[in-house]
């Protein structure tokens, strides 16, 4: 199961931030902040899966942004680091060819973007067409 999704820049700035598991709004930001300390100092030739409190931490660097997924010890690392692809690839589909920018002033597209394909704390579909479909009948309701 996936506790947390957040995206941030190489200043440790938060982009994007959605939590599956209840927490404290002074908890989250300490998460966000220890996540940010452990994998912008990490070595590139390391993994990009660390361990972290209980759980691992699986990130990937984009361009300036860290996408990071906090999930269980024993949940299996290369599919969330398929995740992290997938949701990268939408990204630049919908905004061709994203930038931060695109993710500031269109933080709510983002949020509808992950909400088509993580339900709850779990995948829901991994089919990018058919996200990029969904996403294509709700910008015509707009």
């Amino acid at each position: 199961m996936i506790r947390f999704i957040l995206l941030q820049n190489r200043q440790g700035k938060t982009r994007l931030a959605k939590y599956y598991v209840p927490l404290e709004d002074s908890e989250k930001h300490k998460v966000e902040y220890e996540v940010h300390r452990l994998v912008v100092n990490r070595d590139s030739k390391f993994t990009n899966f660390v361990e972290f409190r209980t759980h691992k931490v699986i990130y990937r660097r984009y361009a300036g942004l860290f996408f990071s997924l906090c999930v269980d010890i024993t949940d299996n690392e290369l599919a969330y680091l398929e995740c992290i692809h997938l949701f990268v690839e939408i990204l630049d589909h919908f905004f061709s060819n994203v930038c931060e920018l695109d993710l500031v002033f269109n933080f709510h597209k983002v949020y509808l973007i992950l909400d088509e394909f993580i339900l709850a704390g779990e995948l829901q579909e991994t089919s990018k067409r058919a996200i990029i479909e969904r996403m294509g009948e709700l910008e015509k309701l707009e």
